[in-house]
């Protein structure tokens, strides 16, 4: 279990330091602003699951931080306080989407159960300021962006909606769908993952279904198929938007019906399975088509998880090239300590088409090639097999993305400012100015090394 992560906002410096040591107490970790202004920049930097502030402050209030914070990650719960609070306040507080709504002078009690309440909403465990991170075991990120989308996907992972999820090849749909699996009810059952478009079209429907020994040339025993394999677990179909039209009707008759007949069976099998769909493929583009059920994408689709890109989360690049690199050198058994500061620049500036699964791709490649020790930014180039683009400069970044370029910028070089300057193309006493102008301190950063 890991502490849950609080942020703390409130302009009165003593109600700040008493409700953070009242939190802190009961095992939760604890970030505080005295601002919404600072608050929205710690917010970028580091995630919380519960985020508690002032309603009253001088420049942003606490619904505009709410309105800002909503708006880029609209299922973290937000918990209003305030000494002015009326009725009508938590009424409006509340039908905006705040989770809860708190008076001064606070009830500790009642604020550790509502704290409690939101951390278990966002993702957390059962244990009093704790968070069950077993669940994604095996996916590394810093990426807010990334966050989020762990946040709602460990809310869906609680019921038995269908999920699907979105995302270019190798962005790791197989491995959110694991966790998923993993954070629900059904974790101990088997999880069966099928890859539609791996699968000869003749073959998938006895590979889903199963099929009766004789029911066609070569079926000579009787096969139970991945389907029924699945059942009280998981069917995670992956590059679904590949399935034949044919199957299609199959496949949404099994899901309507919770039954499935093997081929060359005169009776179904009752399953319960719970369904995970995936593809890189335009759905959209799809059903107008014709290639794919409209009816089958609604009965799959219930929720939607889109995955970003790796060029999207570029502070994620620098762990998981550090994380596999462990993992190939001891599979091969190499001493690698590292990867030079300067062939990480190189993985930092390059577009990724591949995603993921080419960032193993160039691990393992440099990791073969090179002698123990350091990886040097030669083969990290040569794996690369391209020139590596460079930063945009400030001046080519629209002035309201600022506070999110200086973030990443941030988080990619762990808070160095010498290193973020040159990347921002700034000299060190501009780019403290522009810090200074969006609340960010590189301290906050470091942290996260």
């Amino acid at each position: 279990m890991n502490k849950a992560k609080i942020l703390l906002v409130d302009d009165d410096p003593d109600i700040l330091t008493l409700v953070a040591m009242r939190l802190s107490a009961a095992g939760y970790e604890v970030r505080t602003a005295d601002s919404g202004e600072r608050a929205l920049a710690a917010f970028s930097v580091d995630r919380p699951q519960v985020l508690i502030t002032d309603l009253r402050m001088g420049g942003m209030d606490g619904m505009a931080l709410f309105e800002a914070v909503n708006a880029r990650a609209p299922t973290l719960p937000v918990i209003v306080l305030t000494a002015h609070g009326t009725i009508p306040d938590a009424v409006a507080a509340t039908k905006r989407g705040v989770f809860g709504f708190l008076p001064k002078p606070l009830d500790s009690k009642l604020l550790l159960d509502q704290v409690g309440q939101a951390v278990r909403l966002s993702g957390g465990g059962n244990v009093a300021g704790g968070v069950d991170e077993e669940w994604r075991d095996g996916i590394i990120t810093r990426s807010p962006k990334m966050e989020d989308l762990l946040r709602q996907a460990k809310m869906v992972a609680q019921s038995d909606a269908g999920v699907f999820i979105h995302g270019a090849s190798g962005s790791g749909k197989e491995l959110l769908a694991r966790a998923i699996h993993r954070g629900s009810p059904r974790a101990e059952r088997p999880f069966v993952a099928v890859n539609c478009a791996a699968i000869p079209e003749h073959l998938l429907e006895s590979e889903l279904f199963g099929h009766r020994k004789g029911s066609f040339t070569g079926a000579s025993y009787d096969h139970k198929g991945l389907i029924p394999s699945a059942d009280g677990g998981t069917l995670f179909l992956d590059e679904i938007g590949d399935m034949p039209l044919p199957l299609q009707a199959k496949l949404l008759r099994v899901l309507q019906d919770r039954e499935v007949r093997p081929v060359g069976a005169t009776q179904g099998q009752l399953v319960d399975v719970r369904v995970i769909s995936a593809t890189h493929r335009d759905l959209d583009a799809e059903m107008k088509a014709g290639r794919f059920r409209e009816d089958l994408y609604y009965r799959l689709n219930v929720v939607s998880l889109e995955l970003p890109v790796l060029s999207e989360r570029r502070e994620d690049i620098a762990p998981l090239a550090q994380h596999f690199l462990r993992i190939v050198a001891a599979r091969n058994g190499k001493d690698m300590r590292g990867i030079a500061p300067d062939a990480l620049e190189l993985m930092l500036n390059a577009p990724w088409p591949g995603n993921v699964r080419q960032l193993i791709n160039v691990v393992e490649q440099v990791v073969a090639l090179s002698p123990p020790g350091i990886v040097p930014a030669s083969l990290v180039q040569q794996a690369l097999r391209q020139e590596p683009q460079q930063f945009a400069s400030l001046e080519e970044a629209r002035r309201g993305f600022e506070r999110d370029y200086l973030v990443r910028i941030l988080r990619i070089t762990s808070g160095n400012v010498t290193r973020a300057a040159k990347l921002a193309q700034r000299n060190r006493t501009e780019f403290y100015k522009l810090l200074e102008r969006h609340a960010l301190e590189p301290k906050q950063f470091k942290s996260q090394d």
